[in-house]
């Protein structure tokens, strides 16, 4: 099983340790698009930290990413695993795992950047700010970018099982499973159900969509379950106490009342 997760823009930062080195990344297939981002992203950032922070997208409070950007080949790296600390990282708690579920989270989850394109848990990336959703002026829009070379690389990625789809949005445009694959993935929505005057509303609320999620990769690692199409996937959730409807093209609701 192959679990595709958005990063998170909360990130932990190293205080010592080597430099990020691009070909001892997984997926080297990758390594020039990366090597191509990365001297783009931090020329721009050296050169003129009010273009970058509008590039970016950065409030005034946020422009010390920019400086940040502009470090980023000689800052200390560390692995994915603890760089990204937003709620879903939270909620799965990796650090937590018991040996086998950690073992199986290495084999099995990739995380999307705009700035790497994807990586393992155990590339050692620094901290960084460059979501997908950024358009840079020679690279252009990242989801665009990205999208020929995981095309590339990603299929053999995969493999022959079950394609976990956890990404939001400008994550998913990156890379679209296509063909065969793409009947054996698996994508969640988790939903808010909620009684209102006696009607049933469902609701996406992010902050729950992110928790759940977490939970939901944290208790597949954990049972050691290995489901290999959306169907089973959705059996073995209930299996493990999720509230699970199937839609079309794979697509799973996970409903939730009580948020927490």
């Amino acid at each position: 099983m192959l679990v595709l997760l958005p990063p998170s823009e909360g990130k932990a930062t190293a205080v010592r340790g080597r430099p990020v080195a691009l070909e001892t990344l997984s997926l080297p297939g990758l390594t020039a698009a990366r090597a191509a981002v990365l001297d783009e992203l931090v020329e721009l950032c050296a050169a003129d930290a009010d273009k970058a922070a509008a590039v970016l997208g950065l409030s005034p409070g946020l422009r010390g990413e920019v400086a940040r950007n502009a470090g980023l080949r000689t800052a200390p790296a560390l692995p994915a695993g603890e760089l990204y600390t937003g709620v879903l990282y939270d909620a799965l708690g990796l650090s937590t795992l018991e040996a086998a579920a950690r073992r199986r989270a290495r084999q099995s989850l990739l995380v999307f950047s705009g700035l790497w394109g994807a990586v393992r848990l155990t590339d050692r990336v620094p901290a960084y700010r460059c979501s997908m959703a950024v358009r840079l002026p020679g690279a252009g829009g990242l989801a665009a970018y990205w999208k020929p070379f995981m095309d590339e690389v990603l299929p053999e990625a995969a493999g022959d099982g079950l394609v976990l789809d956890l990404r939001s949005a400008a994550y998913a445009a990156a890379w679209k499973p296509r063909g065969e694959l793409a009947g054996r993935t698996a994508t969640v929505r988790v939903l808010q159900v909620a009684v209102v005057d006696g009607v049933e509303r469902r609701s996406v609320v992010s902050h729950f969509n992110k928790a759940t999620k977490g939970r939901l990769v944290r208790a597949l690692l954990t049972s050691g379950a290995r489901p290999r199409t959306p169907a089973a996937l959705a059996g073995t959730l209930r299996d493990l106490g999720f509230t699970v409807e199937e839609g079309t093209a794979g697509r799973l609701d996970v409903l939730v009342r009580d948020l927490h």
